[in-house]
């Protein structure tokens, strides 16, 4: 496989996965850390910045979308909008060191958006969470093998 179509690969399965379509890049990562032709610090920084971008998306929607929250299309009930901010309200901003988890780390990215978290913090906060998630997953391949 080219180095190319690897990196291109790896960024568009780690960037859908940090939206809210269910894709996991892990499966992506580990299979060319064990192909082994490209180094595994770039593809941990190829996933972790791609994966990052993905949920500035996320925020950017929930910038966007909070002025749709009474429409009835609206995605969540309001009950659930209520919750999912009250939670975000009360762990602050450090909750986006969860935004690696699944199911509950999407939801978070966008809670942000939506709660207007400033971009740098968010960014900071959100790199490091998906970073620190990559490189234990090379850690943990890079020791099995």
């Amino acid at each position: 496989m080219s180095a190319l179509i690897a990196y291109l690969s790896l960024a568009a399965s780690a960037f859908v996965a940090a939206t809210v379509f269910p894709l996991q890049s892990e499966a992506v990562l580990v299979g060319l850390m064990l192909a082994g032709e490209q180094p595994v610090w770039a593809l941990v920084l190829v996933a972790s910045v791609a994966n990052t971008a993905g949920s500035v998306v996320n925020w950017w929607l929930g910038g966007v979308i909070h002025r749709y929250r009474d429409r009835r299309w609206f995605p969540a009930s309001p009950e659930a909008l209520a919750r999912a901010e009250g939670w975000y309200r009360r762990w602050g901003h450090w909750s986006l060191m969860l935004s690696w988890a699944p199911i509950i780390g999407d939801p978070l990215t966008v809670i942000a958006g939506v709660l207007r978290e400033p971009l740098w913090r968010f960014l900071i906060l959100v790199a490091l969470a998906k970073t620190g998630r990559y490189v234990t997953l090379a850690l943990i391949t890079l020791g099995l093998t």
